[in-house]
């Protein structure tokens, strides 16, 4: 099964490390357990939570999408846009951004190679955390499987073969309420949502990449603008989720 974004895992294992008491530095490597190695300025998650911060919230942005985010400098915002994902909090403000690259080197048997993340601070207004505490598993799960049905009849409109033939599988899959190594604890309603809005963005990128060989280039176009549509809500989705699980955890609100 694909991963969540690292900040999403970050945000869920961080808020949940918060609240048990457990560490932050295990809750960095159960975040990061697909990642060779992490560096940077993490030491923001526990100088944030000795000031009182309870929840890490999540943000996945894009470029010219950034309503989510919380206010920032141009600097911050664009790295987070880049990158597609950040952490914050809402209380004191400040913002953590990851940069992913790759290192290795060449020997006999080949190219070994690993994946590194190295998450940069940056300061950010505080939120309002009535925003957060407002987020309803049940709601946002509706509107995904609403702009999920719509974005299926649109494809079936246009033609060719709009998913890779597992997708409905891993629908299906995650309409149970798949795990993907998150912390024990969530609310079922918002772990749920999170499983679905994972397929859903990873169905997504297997279709975009992909692409239709079948389809006229008018076709394809709508295709790839029926799709992108759709990977934007199940960014969305995922995001609000997240915030709406770390809000229960965080005692923010009841499960």
């Amino acid at each position: 099964m694909p991963e969540l974004p690292a900040s999403v895992r970050l945000s869920l294992w961080t808020t949940h490390a918060w609240a048990t008491g457990g560490s932050v530095e295990d809750a960095v490597r159960l975040a990061m357990q697909d990642v060779d190695h992490v560096s940077g300025d993490l030491g923001r998650l526990s100088l944030w939570h000795e000031l009182g911060e309870q929840a890490l919230l999540v943000a996945l942005p894009a470029a010219g999408d950034l309503t989510a985010m919380p206010g920032a400098s141009a600097e911050a915002l664009g790295a987070a846009a880049s990158e597609g994902e950040c952490v914050y909090v809402a209380g004191l403000g400040g913002m953590l951004v990851p940069r992913f690259s790759t290192f290795g080197h060449e020997h006999r048997g080949g190219l070994d190679t690993g994946t590194r993340v190295d998450w940069a601070a940056y300061d950010a207004d505080p939120v309002p955390r009535h925003r957060v505490e407002a987020l309803e598993a049940s709601q946002l799960e509706r509107h995904l499987r609403e702009e999920l049905a719509d974005a299926t009849r649109s494809l079936e409109a246009v033609g060719g073969q709009p998913f890779s033939g597992g997708a409905a599988r891993e629908l299906a899959d995650a309409s149970l309420g798949g795990r993907w190594g998150l912390p024990a604890g969530l609310p079922g309603r918002a772990a749920r949502v999170i499983a679905l809005a994972g397929t859903v963005g990873a169905v997504v990128d297997v279709a975009l990449a992909a692409g239709d060989g079948s389809l006229t280039a008018a076709a394809a176009m709508a295709r790839n603008t029926v799709l992108r549509r759709l990977q934007r809500a199940a960014d969305r989705a995922l995001a609000d989720a997240t915030n709406a699980a770390c809000a229960v955890v965080a005692g923010w609100r009841p499960g």
